[in-house]
């Protein structure tokens, strides 16, 4: 059975736990990475969230992917593909890190430009952040375990978040 989707209040060690994450993947990654980015809901400070960092490891091209994967394997990270998004390319976590997702990115690919502009958006708004965790809530009571639901649902406050960035631009 799979677990249900729970938001817990925003914990100020999150920020402390992706650093810790962070420094392991760079010590994994070295000059692979060009940048190691704490994405998601729990980046944003005040806002609830489930209590899972999300992290995009960001290199500079497609064809660096294969160097990435097989050092984050050494380091005990297992490659799980793209998992439906083109370009974005899961890895499951180790044991021994604080609870994670990892993915990596090639500069430039537009879902990372994505979950950037999002996370950018909910800490400059802090009212868009308020309701958006409003709705996270609402929805994981609505959807228990059923996760691809919850994520579905929250699409489209996440695409209004995002046309209205575009739109101020």
């Amino acid at each position: 059975m799979r677990k249900p989707v729970i938001i817990v209040p925003y914990d100020p060690a999150w920020p402390a736990k992706f650093v810790q994450i962070r420094d392991e993947i760079l010590a994994a990654l070295g000059s692979t990475a060009l940048a190691v980015e704490h994405i998601g809901s729990t980046s944003v400070p005040g806002l609830d969230a489930k209590p899972i960092i999300d992290i995009d490891v960001i290199i500079s091209t497609e064809a660096d992917l294969s160097t990435a994967i097989s050092k984050l394997s050494k380091a005990g990270y297992t490659y799980e593909g793209e998992k439906g998004i083109e370009g974005r390319h899961a890895l499951a976590q180790p044991s021994g890190l604080p609870a994670h997702h990892l993915y990596v990115c090639a500069a430039g690919n537009p879902e990372l430009k994505r979950h950037i502009a999002f996370r950018d958006s909910l800490r400059a708004n802090p009212d868009v952040a308020k309701s958006y965790g409003a709705l996270k809530k609402c929805l994981a009571e609505k959807f228990g375990s059923d996760r691809e639901g919850y994520t579905d649902a929250k699409a489209a406050f996440i695409a209004e978040v995002l046309l209205n960035l575009s739109h101020n631009s």
